[in-house]
């Protein structure tokens, strides 16, 4: 293959037009106000790091600012700090009465929680840890909905030095006892429960069922949330409001060295055992600091800040824990489903509270595009002066809908492109800096390198699509994949060799030098010698007025490689038609081309999704192949996919 052919290893076929250049009155407060930083900060990166760094509070400075390339690198080399002294003790005394989180839950209860009285549970907790034996260098794991008591949790895990590794709440007790096993925990935090949509999920129970198949576990520490009662096991089971109370206020936070292990979080892996991912404490508290109060333009003092992720997943250690409290910032933390008891339950928070900043992902606001503009519209929703986006590639439309209809026409909208291992935003504009485009991550963040290669490892340069990689090592990102060592190696250095990290990402730069995501690269089709991504065509599809979400999946055929499946929601007051197909496909072909035209396209009311968000189109593609389904365990809405079989059970490919 020539060298010219291999230019186009994905197709950049959507091209989107529409710019929004930053309002005067944002860029004139912002944090960042002009676009100097990314030139200083491209000269010498060390330098912009380490002056990032120095926002921190430290026990002792580094030597050296950093050590070592890709896959070896170490940051802030032989400094002391820790994470729960810099999210709490620090601000105590010029924000100790600043409220930390209000706390939502979803049947109705309200909490507002100061900086002061998070520090005092935290310590109290932590020394109680310590009376259970946790000791610096252990991993705990903690298992509980989203309540005060998980980022007190992980707080005190920190203060500790023990590593924490929190698993998401949706998942059952087969993916929590083997993390579990996998990073050899004696101690879980868990609760009798948590609420989703009305329904108590019985995390105890599965608690009880994931510890049987756990050696390790000496301890279960339970929080009473719902009240029901639970299997209790004496002498291994303990109250978690009788341990607080027993603890000491004064717990010292231990001091950590920069690369000492402050976390682990499990992410899926292709080989169906999850990958433990390691971050440390000093170079990941300096990224997600940064990130945060630049990209949401943080201001402490009058900012109510909502990152709207669960804290099991990445998002919420870094948007909800780790940044904004390292900021000293006031966050909401809701417990509960956006359709609970209604569909306007965000809206009523976003008015209740003021909230300022609200960063949420993509198959939210496409799922809020589709219940309609009335459910926003009930609520002065004008406190709001930034909005993101997280989880997968915006599309431009629900880009448009979400600045014009939740963000009044006027906020900028920052989407972010990151992972579980970077750790924090590795591509995001600056709001008061950068012009926006719908659909487009725009520029890789200050002090990070970032490029689209072709299969060759040759760079594709402006108009060319292809895979995203990274070319330096940044602060946040993790350090390997728990006691796998090469599966680390095997998994993000090999594809370009080890000074090249892949996260496994499709891409494109356009005439710009901006980064246009274009999903995993397991998403891309292979049609009739084309790599198209799933998110384009989905990105023409949500273009249509008639449809509120799309995903697309790659179908098997004999001539063409694949052809390509479309299943669609339309939006309220369109059925989906004969009529609307063809139109469909129609447009399609008219805003990327011909070869881009789904050939079957399944009508259905929702689509499969995690609780967290996220569209699973691998269950889709088992839909479009006929196979048997994957596991379903963590999705939100499993009773759909009965539907969405039934539907495809005689896909045909139109002519």
């Amino acid at each position: 293959m020539s060298s010219k052919d291999v230019e186009k290893t994905i197709e950049a076929l959507l091209q989107e037009r529409r710019t929004f250049a930053p309002p005067n009155s944002f860029s004139e407060q912002a944090n960042i106000p002009d676009a100097s930083v990314y030139e200083e900060a491209t000269r010498d990166p060390d330098t912009w790091w380490e002056s990032q760094a120095e926002r921190l509070d430290w026990f002792e400075k580094w030597d050296t600012v950093r050590e070592g390339e890709f896959p070896k690198h170490r940051w802030f080399i032989d400094g002391k700090l820790n994470a729960s002294h810099n999210c709490l003790d620090r601000h105590l005394s010029s924000s100790g009465d600043r409220v930390a989180y209000h706390w939502i839950g979803e049947p109705g209860e309200k909490r507002s929680i100061t900086y002061s009285e998070l520090h005092e549970e935290v310590c109290r907790f932590a020394d109680a840890l310590k009376s259970l034996g946790v000791r610096k260098g252990d991993v705990v794991s903690i298992y509980l909905p989203m309540i005060v008591e998980l980022p007190v949790a992980m707080l005190a895990c920190a203060r500790l030095g023990a590593a924490h590794s929190v698993v998401f709440g949706g998942f059952a007790a087969e993916a929590l006892r083997d993390r579990i096993n996998d990073a050899g925990c004696k101690v879980l935090i868990t609760a009798d429960g948590g609420y989703r949509r009305g329904q108590i999920v019985p995390l105890k129970e599965s608690a009880d069922t994931a510890v049987k198949g756990c050696p390790t576990i000496e301890k279960v520490v339970v929080v009473r949330r719902t009240g029901e009662n639970v299997n209790w096991v004496e002498g291994r089971d303990v109250d978690y409001r009788s341990l607080v109370q027993d603890g000491s206020v004064d717990c010292e936070a231990e001091p950590m060295d920069s690369e000492d292990m402050l976390f682990v979080l499990y992410t899926s892996g292709t080989t169906g055992k999850p990958k433990g991912i390691v971050h440390i404490t000093g170079g990941y508290l300096t990224g997600v600091s940064s990130t945060h109060r630049n990209i949401f333009d943080i201001k402490p003092d009058t900012d109510v800040y909502w990152c709207a992720a669960d804290i099991g997943w990445v998002t919420g250690h870094s948007y909800i824990v780790y940044g904004p409290l390292a900021n000293g910032c006031t966050s909401i933390l809701y417990e509960g489903a956006p359709d609970w008891p209604d569909k306007d339950r965000w809206w009523s928070i976003i008015e209740e509270y003021g909230v300022t900043i609200l960063y949420t992902a993509p198959t939210a606001i496409r799922t809020f595009m589709k219940w309609g503009t009335e459910h926003p519209g009930k609520h002065d929703l004008s406190s709001l002066r930034l909005l993101g986006s997280v989880g997968e590639p915006i599309n431009p439309e629900a880009w448009v809908w979400y600045q014009e209809f939740i963000g009044g026409g006027k906020t900028p909208v920052v989407d972010t492109w990151w992972q579980t291992e970077t750790g924090a935003i590795a591509i995001s504009a600056l709001p008061g800096v950068t012009t926006l485009k719908p659909g487009s991550a725009t520029k890789p963040y200050p002090g990070v390198f970032a490029d689209v290669f072709n299969d060759a490892g040759e760079p594709v340069g402006r108009g060319g699509g292809g895979y995203l990689v990274l070319t330096r090592p940044l602060p946040s990102m993790f350090r390997t994949i728990l006691g796998d060592e090469q599966r680390y190696l095997d998994t993000y250095f090999a594809k370009y060799g080890e000074k090249v990290y892949f996260p496994g990402d499709g891409a494109k730069l356009d005439e710009d030098g901006y980064f246009w995501l274009l999903g995993r690269v397991d998403d891309v089709m292979n049609v009739a010698g084309h790599r198209i991504s799933t998110y384009e065509v989905e990105s023409a599809l949500v273009d249509h007025p008639a449809v509120a979400e799309a995903a697309v999946v790659g179908r098997k055929h004999p001539q063409e490689g694949e052809t390509i499946v479309a299943f669609v929601t339309p939006r309220a007051g369109y059925d989906g038609t004969e009529e609307l197909l063809s139109e469909l496909r129609d447009h399609v072909a008219k805003v990327i081309g011909k070869i881009a035209r789904p050939r079957s396209i399944v009508f259905t009311d929702d689509l499969p999704k995690t609780r967290s968000g996220k569209i699973m189109r691998r269950l889709l593609r088992d839909v479009a192949e006929g196979r048997e389904l994957g596991d379903v365990t963590t999705l939100q809405n499993a009773p759909i996919l009965d539907e969405i079989r039934e539907k495809s059970a005689t896909l045909t490919d139109p002519e």
